[in-house]
């Protein structure tokens, strides 16, 4: 049975959905972290928020871990590279998106009518009603930093308060903002005319201290701004001082860049509304992201489906079912090929005929180069292969044709060495049983078998023979033995299921045989 930990604080019923759908749950936050890396071991899935921190140091004790899920959007306390060394890594980009930008609209009127300060007064006995002039969200220009879930609900509340939204993000298309109602900026262009700014972005090397002394220069004088995405993205000394110049005329911050904030250039402040981290609190959200991690985890140890990967192609359960044998397969052809390559590999070519050209092929390929890899790397996964194969620059394509040629369905893995070419392809029979078809070019039909003993021979009249009798001579029984040519006289080869293991002497003895050109143990 699978086993999942969880290490933050999590909805009960999260640990309940694992349970019932068969992964056993422990349900342990606020491990210290010396305590966690003791336990990390024994679980193929952590769970975890935003407190536990999945560094480099813990995912070296993770050995077993397959999948790593966030109940939330934000993956800053996670390792992503390191983590896809592991596995998936899956977050909640929509559980949460409705409850951080109600926040984000709170907090703008919070700010623009000065509530905190107004409510802190009323309550010290002051009657200060002049003092806390504020102004009006209606027909003012709000600018979104970052237009995906989150920044798409406050804009779309932002309208709904007659406020007009101007938008920048690099991924939102003019067709998408057209739908949002909103219109799509440069960075500078939003700086200089909106009225108030709200950042819902992530946080990046290339975001990082987004907001600081330059881009805060840029801005509209009487500025106001909102930050319940990332600390990280405001220098807040930089913020702090553009509000003592009177530049910026109020902040709302939820987020701060280091937490728990007890201190901050930021606090103390009447223009400054400060919540601690709160755009995700609320009962609502926290059960959403649990239940929903909770079910994205459960499906992938149980049935492969992949939901919100940030480090990987998604995967439905209907999708993992439909592949699953060519899963199989795939793993076997790369397999195969990685156990006959002996050299550097240059480029990799997976290629789809037939059926399963009309499927989602991305997960079948990152299959077949984890087969392709594993006899030469360890930790090698679905997750990282692709990464791998970037690294070490060897070439990966992918092609479809989805016209049938000689089978209904067929994958081809091509491998370019720094010697030769290779070519393996396979087929499914009865629709989930995988079978090899074509090794170099040299068609036969083969079933792989756990020992496996490949041979690349001359074609000559009584090789069959000599091969049995030296494997029944070594006390070797022959499962099943398939065979292929080209043509009569030519290049054969012999794939031979055998129920012991072949050993060194073993494969010596066939190598001095007439007529072999290869001889290589195999294992599936």
């Amino acid at each position: 049975m699978a086993k999942v930990l969880i290490a933050d604080e999590l909805s009960p019923r999260a640990a309940k959905i694992l349970t019932e759908r068969g992964v056993h749950a422990d349900f342990v936050p606020g491990l210290p972290p010396a305590a966690l890396k003791e336990r990390i071991a024994l679980y193929d899935g952590l769970a975890v928020r935003s407190a536990t921190k999945v560094t480099k140091g813990l995912l070296a004790h993770a050995a077993k871990l397959r999948v790593i899920g966030r109940a939330g959007i934000g993956v800053d306390n996670i390792d992503v590279e390191a983590a896809t060394e592991r596995g998936v890594v899956m977050n909640t980009p929509y559980g949460n998106s409705i409850t951080a930008a109600e926040h984000t609209i709170a907090l703008l009127f919070a700010l623009c009518r000065q509530i905190p300060a107004a409510d802190r007064s009323t309550q010290a006995g002051r009657w200060e009603k002049s003092r806390f002039m504020g102004v009006e969200l209606s027909g003012k220009t709000l600018g979104v930093i970052g237009c995906g879930n989150v920044g798409a609900a406050v804009a779309e509340r932002a309208l709904g308060l007659r406020m007009k939204v101007i938008a920048y993000d690099p991924f939102l298309s003019a067709e998408r903002a057209r739908d949002l109602g909103v219109e799509k900026a440069a960075l500078a262009a939003l700086f200089a005319r909106a009225d108030f700014i709200t950042l819902h972005t992530p946080l990046t090397e290339t975001t990082r201290n987004l907001i600081d002394t330059r881009t805060l220069a840029a801005m509209k004088p009487g500025v106001r701004l909102v930050n319940c995405a990332r600390g990280g993205l405001v220098a807040e000394d930089d913020l702090a001082a553009a509000l003592d110049s009177g530049h910026v005329a109020g902040a709302a911050i939820d987020v701060f860049t280091e937490e728990p904030a007890t201190r901050s250039p930021l606090f103390g402040r009447d223009n400054v509304v400060a919540t601690p981290h709160l755009g995700a609190s609320t009962s609502e959200a926290q059960e959403n992201v649990a239940l929903q991690i909770a079910e994205q985890m459960a499906d992938f140890l149980l049935t492969g489906a992949v939901s919100n990967a940030v480090n990987m192609p998604s995967l439905t359960a209907e999708e993992a079912q439909r592949l699953r044998p060519y899963m199989k397969l795939a793993e076997q052809l790369g397999s195969f090929a990685g156990q006959l390559t002996e050299t550097g590999i240059r480029a990799v070519a997976v290629e789809y005929e037939g059926a399963i050209a009309e499927l989602n092929v991305k997960p079948l390929t990152a299959i077949a180069l984890t087969g392709l890899l594993s006899p030469q790397l360890t930790s090698i996964n679905m997750v990282n292969a692709p990464v791998i194969c970037r690294e070490r620059n060897i070439r990966v394509s992918e092609t479809r044709r989805a016209e049938p040629v000689d089978y209904q369905t067929l994958i081809r893995v091509v491998v370019e060495t720094e010697r030769r070419r290779r070519e393996v392809a396979g087929t499914l029979f009865g629709g989930d049983k995988p079978r090899l078809v074509s090794v170099e070019g040299i068609p036969l039909e083969a079933e792989l078998g756990r020992n496996v003993l490949f041979v690349r021979n001359l074609d000559k009249p009584g090789f069959i023979g000599a091969l049995g009798n030296a494997l029944g001579a070594a006390a070797v029984n022959i499962a099943t033995f398939h065979l292929g040519r080209t043509a009569s006289g030519g290049e054969a080869i012999a794939l031979v299921e055998v129920d012991q293991t072949l050993t060194p002497a073993i494969l010596d003895t066939v190598r001095a045989l007439p007529n072999v050109i290869q001889a290589k143990a195999m294992r599936f």
